[in-house]
């Protein structure tokens, strides 16, 4: 029981007590992202105003990634991305969209004092998507195949433990394609999308783990 004991403590991860940006270092954490969005829809036809309710959404994104510091505030790494929207119309048609991204990152970091930074981020992802649509035609399922890119600028506050809070500014693309088969008739369709959003995130930076044996200050790798 001992020795099992010594071996979990021996791959704890090592908190950093400084210089968390320094080659050689780890991170992992995530990033995670709210909207929510309404509109009215008004028209006007000589003496008469009509005003109506029009198309609300919700999106929530949420974003894992571990990366490797290749040299002092330049990291790499890969990462995830799940983002779920639901768009509802106001005839009660509803269409919810899930999307699992999964690619490479990249981050250049900026310190301005001991614990904070600014950083540069860039990101890609591929994966796929499945949409349900629901109306009164019936209900339909589609699945599409994305790529995307992102990349913005940061800012984040790190504490001696290594734990850091941060948030983000993003512009994204993506580019999806997919094809539909209805009453034999085929369609294929591509749409591509710009988008801006802002995120908040913790990451955890550490130093490697503690080999068995091997003393206070080594590392696997």
């Amino acid at each position: 029981m001992r020795k099992i004991l010594i071996i979990l403590m021996a791959l704890i991860p090592m908190a950093l007590p400084g210089q968390v940006l320094n080659k050689g270092n780890f991170l992992v954490g995530s990033t995670i992202g709210l909207s929510t969005a309404d509109s009215k829809i008004a028209q006007i036809a000589g003496d008469v105003d009509a005003e109506g309710k029009g198309p609300s959404s919700v999106q929530l994104s949420l974003a894992p990634n571990l990366g490797y510091f290749l040299t002092d505030e330049i990291a790499v790494g890969l990462g995830a991305s799940y983002t779920f929207s639901s768009l509802k119309e106001p005839n009660e048609d509803r269409t919810d969209d899930s999307d699992l991204l999964f690619g490479p990152f990249g981050r250049y970091y900026y310190p301005v004092d001991d614990n904070m930074a600014f950083f540069l981020g860039a990101d890609f992802g591929f994966g796929h998507s499945s949409d349900q649509q629901t109306g009164a035609a019936g209900n339909q399922s589609i699945r599409t195949n994305i790529f995307a890119f992102g990349f913005g600028p940061g800012f984040t506050i790190y504490a001696d433990n290594g734990i850091g809070i941060e948030a983000l500014f993003k512009y994204h693309y993506s580019r999806s394609k997919f094809h539909t088969d209805m009453d034999g008739v085929e369609t294929q369709t591509i749409s591509r999308t710009n988008q801006f959003d802002i995120a908040l995130g913790v990451q955890f930076y550490f130093g490697g783990v503690k080999g068995v044996g091997s003393g206070a200050g080594a590392r696997l790798y």
